[in-house]
């Protein structure tokens, strides 16, 4: 599956486009190549084969268009936090839908519990400079949280490559939505930034690739 790899490597060459043209502010050039990487993660996550998981394809490729449009709203001069925000809670729910269904509806009380001790100090970091914001984000945190938990009932329940991989995006879905909250609600940083989308789209590519366990083997057939 030689256009695996191609393509993989074109979504790698441009998220670094991408990511170097944060870094320095070139809005431009950000305007360009982040909805690109997207459509390339698109791409590969509807090129997959997975006939035996028709409902999980079609819930990962739904989150990743969602979150292409989340993208877009955040990209926008004006501020559209809202609509962005709302954007990837959506994206969210169909990551939500995808995990429940892979777990066959086996969610593990231990990974719920993990994930709870982990956003709870993040929200309590927040909370003081949400204003207006303060229940949306709330919602938010208690969705992706919510994903995290269901892509790891999925990976316990399945202990397959791509329920793995899934988890590992999911994981880092959530480090790049706590960065970008930091960034945005407590303490702006110069790395944020780079931070956020590097995460952001490592996580996206991974959960495209988990629609099907022979991505992963055709990726390595290469190496």
């Amino acid at each position: 599956m030689i256009y695996l790899q191609l393509l993989s490597l074109a979504i790698l060459i441009s998220a670094i486009i991408e990511i170097h043209s944060e870094y320095r502010g070139a809005r431009r050039i950000v305007f360009i190549f982040k909805p690109l990487t997207m459509l390339g993660i698109i791409a590969m996550a509807a090129l997959l084969h997975s006939p035996e998981q028709d409902f999980y394809k079609n819930m990962v490729l739904l989150a990743l268009c969602f979150s292409l449009l989340g993208d877009i709203f955040l990209m926008l001069p004006s501020d559209r936090f809202i609509a962005g925000l709302v954007s990837f809670l959506v994206a969210h729910l169909f990551y939500i839908a995808a995990f429940w269904q892979a777990a066959l509806m086996a969610p593990s009380m231990t990974c719920g519990v993990a994930v709870l001790l982990v956003m709870i100090p993040v929200y309590l970091l927040l909370h003081k400079n949400l204003g207006n914001l303060r229940a949306p984000v709330v919602v938010y945190i208690c969705v992706i949280a919510t994903m995290v938990w269901a892509a790891a009932s999925s990976w316990l329940a399945l202990d397959s490559p791509g329920a793995a991989i899934a988890l590992a995006g999911a994981l880092l879905f959530m480090i790049s939505d706590t960065v970008l909250a930091v960034n945005r609600f407590r303490r702006p940083f110069g790395a944020a930034r780079p931070t956020i989308m590097a995460t952001y789209f490592a996580a996206q590519w991974l959960l495209a690739l988990s629609v099907s366990s022979l991505g992963l083997a055709a990726l390595n057939s290469s190496l």
